[in-house]
């Protein structure tokens, strides 16, 4: 299911819950297909599901952790180690928001790309609205742990922000944005049109809305 408009700059809506990182990666993999070919790179892969999703499409992964083809610490690395246009698509999926060079690594991400690139931030502000709101409670990737953290957060937004940093990139790269959508899990749609109506526009987004995907195209691709 999908709503909004994205060519008025607002992304398009599509209800899908996503239980864990596997059944995210299953819904990346059948997707966003038509994009991911015949090679790609998936950058900040961690386990690197989609090696053994993407089948036919030969795969690298790149991560500091877990099992990536290539080993590369993406918070202190300032080039990718590859050539301009090495891959025909780039995939960076809820990755960004973790690395301080956060600008910079999205150049390289299209410096890298021949054809495509297919980029997601999460919504932070909705993990986090009921902790705040209840003033107890704890979320993901944010907080003052005892011991400093394998992996945190370095930057917090909402959908507004993200929509606009997605966009803005196009704009600078002279990308053509060929899908900019949101996932939110899925709700009765009374449940949606009362939250609607309590919370219009931007605000019910920036409550509900999960993550913000963008696909780009270079050189008309």
């Amino acid at each position: 299911m999908s709503d909004g408009d994205a060519s008025a700059g607002r992304p398009e809506k599509e209800y899908v819950r996503f239980p864990s990182r596997e059944a995210r990666s299953r819904w990346v993999a059948t997707r966003f297909r038509p994009y991911l070919g015949p090679a790609v790179l998936d950058v900040g892969c961690c386990e690197a599901p989609l090696r053994a999703l993407l089948t036919g499409v030969a795969y690298t992964g790149v991560d500091v952790a877990g099992d990536p083809d290539l080993r590369l610490d993406l918070a202190r690395c300032e080039r990718l180690p590859f050539a301009d246009g090495a891959f025909p698509c780039v995939l960076c999926i809820e990755v960004l928001e973790h690395l301080e060079n956060l600008h910079a690594m999205f150049d390289e991400l299209v410096r890298v790309a021949a054809r495509h690139v297919v980029v997601s931030l999460p919504n932070c502000w909705r993990d986090a609205r009921r902790p705040i709101e209840r003033g107890a409670g704890s979320f993901a990737h944010y907080g003052l742990p005892l011991d400093p953290p394998a992996d945190r957060h370095r930057w917090f937004f909402g959908i507004t922000a993200a929509r606009a940093f997605l966009l803005d990139r196009a704009a600078r790269h002279g990308l053509r944005v060929v899908e900019l959508l949101a996932t939110e899990p899925p709700r009765p749609w009374p449940v949606r049109a009362l939250r609607r109506l309590r919370y219009p526009g931007e605000r019910y987004e920036n409550r509900y809305a999960q993550t913000v995907w963008a696909v780009y195209a270079k050189d008309g691709g």
